[in-house]
């Protein structure tokens, strides 16, 4: 019975307002004390009537909508305030019934942004000079309508002196000396409108990156420092041929003009988000200008970009909802995150932001965690990327047993042994790039959708390359698999090997995360306090009775730093010894005797000359 009330009210509301459009404020005057000022008008009609505030994120695959820091909600009618109730069911839901004779409904919040730097866009996206605004968190929407026939009138105002980037088409701007920054956008769906972030900030940076036609490229860049923004025009060109490159890999783009929108910050959450015609790309404050950085991110924009064709035109059908209220699918995560996780890294290797080397090295570092992961024996991919949801929030501590968000990785590799196998198969004619034109190629222009199962990822592959893709993918996704899916690796050309020797990405990662790790020796990875991260399931440190959130005090009766934890597993290359660890566990302090033989041993990939480099075939840039 409620559903049918639901759907008749929102019918009704629907045919009422459908010439109209919901109006919005958004005041970000007040992004530098972390404060935001909303205020709606909704055409409304007499009677009962149901806002949501959004709580399913699209990119973010869970329920991750920040109506925790939605404050100061008021609704007024005619000049006279209007009372509500929150769902005691559906806490983003907001109960209302709006006064005879009323025609439009007058809304107003304060959205607070918080200040930790964790999480994706519910975590701090704003500092003294910048701000990432994302649209979702500053409105609520009519309940029973679906978000494309929601119709948006946004208008925003920044502070004075800020510039500003987004992908939303602005309808009117202006600018006076002594006044904020007033936008008018054009109106837009809901949909579109919180597809459209917008970046602003003290510190602004513009980069036109070229047009394919009549499809411009932007990159907005905001910092905490003028030098935060600096670019040299190698780095520029790079990103050209990013937009080359994607052109060629695809055939089409699904999108109007394309924004990266780029933040430079310690002191906002670091991720990307994918949109049709923009990405929220944050990384640190000196990402361009710090090699370690530079490295470490270098397939983040290619990433993102990616999604622009894998993710947001082409979508698994379980992550088509109606609105933002719905509970999303993640069954398909592997092809959504795994093959856009493969591509971002090809991409960055054929342009140039990354290279060959590095690709091989990231390869490798992937394929050792992989195939190590103590999880392996109870959990499968699929199970990772169905229980997204639960992965994105879980702890450091034991994760290779508890698996992570591994169809990022190993759908990585998946799709990486997929290309190989293609390229083997067609005698080297045909490969991921075809397949990649077939399924998110299409006619382009304009962002769209276009819905897929596991049935039409199969019979892409089968039409690229006949071959039983149905077993080949649910074998490695579906069953409880002990090796990580190496075929792509060996396939082309290369071996999973270890050494004692830290490649340059190896000790970028270790230099960027702040830790020591010796995950395939002693099965351990120190913070640079000593305070144990995780420990290797059965490996020789957790068998000697150390845990996850121990802290390591001494190292053989020296006090613990991590050169001296390394010379002490570097001693062990010959022989085996032991390594005795002060642990200090809450209050308490004992020694642990960590009995171990082989040295430091991190993973490489060599050439297995026997057959032919297809890894290189593959990273070699497709424009010339």
């Amino acid at each position: 019975m409620r559903s049918f009330l639901i759907i008749f009210f929102a019918s009704s509301f629907f045919a009422s307002a459908q010439e109209n459009t919901i109006r919005l404020h958004l005041d970000a005057t007040d992004a530098p004390r972390r404060l935001f000022h909303v205020q709606m008008t909704v055409p409304v009609k007499a009677g009962p009537l149901t806002l949501l505030y959004p709580k399913w994120i699209p990119g973010e695959h869970g329920p991750t909508g920040p109506v925790v820091d939605l404050a100061g909600l008021k609704f007024t009618a005619n000049g006279r305030t209007v009372s509500w109730q929150r769902d005691s069911v559906n806490l983003y839901a907001f109960h209302l019934t709006v006064p005879d004779g009323s025609a439009s409904l007058e809304v107003a919040f304060d959205f607070i942004s918080p200040p930790e730097a964790a999480g994706f866009t519910s975590g701090a996206s704003v500092t003294t000079e910048l701000a990432v605004l994302n649209w979702n968190q500053f409105l609520l929407y009519p309940e029973g309508i679906p978000a494309d026939q929601l119709r948006y009138q946004a208008s925003l105002r920044i502070p004075n002196s800020w510039s500003y980037g987004t992908a939303l088409p602005i309808a009117h701007e202006s600018r006076a000396d002594s006044k904020a920054g007033e936008i008018d956008f054009q109106p837009c769906s809901l949909t579109t409108l919180i597809d459209s972030p917008v970046s602003t900030g003290a510190h602004y940076r513009t980069i036109e990156l070229g047009t394919d036609g009549s499809i411009a490229h932007y990159l907005h860049i905001a910092g905490d420092s003028d030098r935060a923004i600096e670019m040299t025009a190698d780095d520029i060109q790079r990103y050209k041929s990013l937009v080359s490159e994607t052109g060629a890999l695809f055939g089409s783009r699904h999108y109007r003009s394309y924004h990266f929108l780029l933040t430079l910050s310690d002191h906002v959450a670091s991720f990307g988000l994918e949109h049709s015609e923009s990405s929220d790309d944050r990384v640190g404050e000196r990402s361009l200008s710090d090699e370690v950085e530079r490295a470490v991110n270098a397939d983040l924009l290619p990433h993102e970009f990616v999604h622009s064709w894998n993710g947001k035109y082409r979508r698994p059908a379980g992550l088509v909802t109606p609105d933002y209220g719905e509970p999303m699918k993640g069954d398909l995560l592997w092809v959504y995150e795994g093959l856009t996780q493969y591509l971002g890294l090809v991409l960055a290797a054929r342009t140039g932001l990354s290279s060959p080397a590095l690709f091989r090295d990231a390869a490798a570092i992937t394929a050792a965690q992989m195939d190590h992961e103590a999880g392996r024996d109870w959990r499968s991919l699929s199970d990772t990327a169905v229980s997204a949801q639960l992965l994105y929030d879980s702890r450091d501590d034991y994760s290779a047993y508890r698996r992570s968000v591994d169809y990022y990785d190993e759908g990585s590799l998946l799709w990486l042994e997929a290309d190989v196998l293609i390229r083997q198969l067609s005698h080297g004619s045909k490969s991921l790039n075809d397949f990649c034109r077939a399924f998110a190629g299409g006619p382009g222009g304009a962002p769209a959708l276009k819905p897929y199962t596991f049935d039409d990822v199969v019979a892409t592959l089968d039409s690229v390359q006949p071959y039983d893709w149905s077993t080949f993918l649910r074998e490695r996704v579906n069953l409880v698999q002990p090796h990580a899916p190496l075929g792509g690796i060996e396939g082309g050309g290369w071996k999973l090997i270890y050494n004692g020797y830290r490649s340059d990405l190896w000790r970028n990662f270790e230099d960027e995360k702040r830790h020591t790790d010796l995950s395939y020796s002693i099965g351990l990875i120190v913070k640079e306090d000593g305070t144990v991260q995780d420990v290797a399931l059965n490996g020789p440190a957790q068998k000697a009775g150390i845990a996850p959130t121990d802290k390591l005090v001494a190292v053989n009766n020296r006090q613990f730093t991590p050169p001296i934890l390394r010379e002490a597993v570097q001693a062990t290359a010959t022989a085996s010894q032991t390594i005795d660890l002060l642990i200090k566990s809450g209050e308490y302090y004992s020694v642990h005797r960590v009995t171990y033989e082989g040295g430091e041993k991190y993973p490489h990939l060599v050439r297995d000359t026997n057959k032919p480099d297809l890894l290189s075939e593959i990273v070699e840039p497709q424009v010339r």
